[in-house]
């Protein structure tokens, strides 16, 4: 993602993807979320939609395809020091359809699995990122909306 301090908002993405009641999640590598875990994501590059964006950072992060279904909700991630600020994005979050691949670490990922959002709980997860998960993971089964995967 971008550098500390800049100078505006930065454009990002996470996605929430899920197959058989598990969530993907990814132990961050870099700042400024190192050590936490969280959704697959990263900043959205010049000339790349939102879509495009989320795709190419789950496959980047972990090694896993996905197309995405919908976007969930828009949340700001800041870090404030005194009299200036640290980081901002602008995260897009998006709901994802699971394709293929199994998780694997990358430079920027130390770790990804598939967790239950139960055990999600568990993990050091930013507010956040547990909002999401606790908010959204499994509702379009329970709204009665089949994945068009059948997972």
């Amino acid at each position: 993602m971008a550098g500390e301090y800049p100078d505006r908002p930065v454009a990002a993405v996470s996605m929430l993807l899920e197959r058989q009641g598990r969530v993907l999640l990814v132990r961050r590598r870099l700042p400024p979320a190192a050590g936490l875990w969280a959704l697959p994501g990263g900043k959205v590059e010049l000339g790349e939609t939102v879509a495009e964006a989320a795709v190419r950072e789950v496959r980047e992060e972990c090694g896993v395809e996905a197309r995405v279904r919908e976007v969930l909700t828009v949340v700001d991630i800041l870090d404030r020091e005194p009299g200036r600020i640290r980081y901002h994005y602008v995260l897009v979050v998006c709901r994802g359809v699971y394709l293929a691949g199994e998780p694997a670490p990358s430079a920027e990922a130390a770790d990804a699995r598939w967790v239950a959002p139960a055990e999600a709980a568990e993990l050091s997860l930013t507010e956040k990122v547990w909002e999401v998960i606790r908010r959204y993971a499994g509702e379009s089964r329970a709204a009665g909306r089949p994945d068009p995967r059948g997972r």
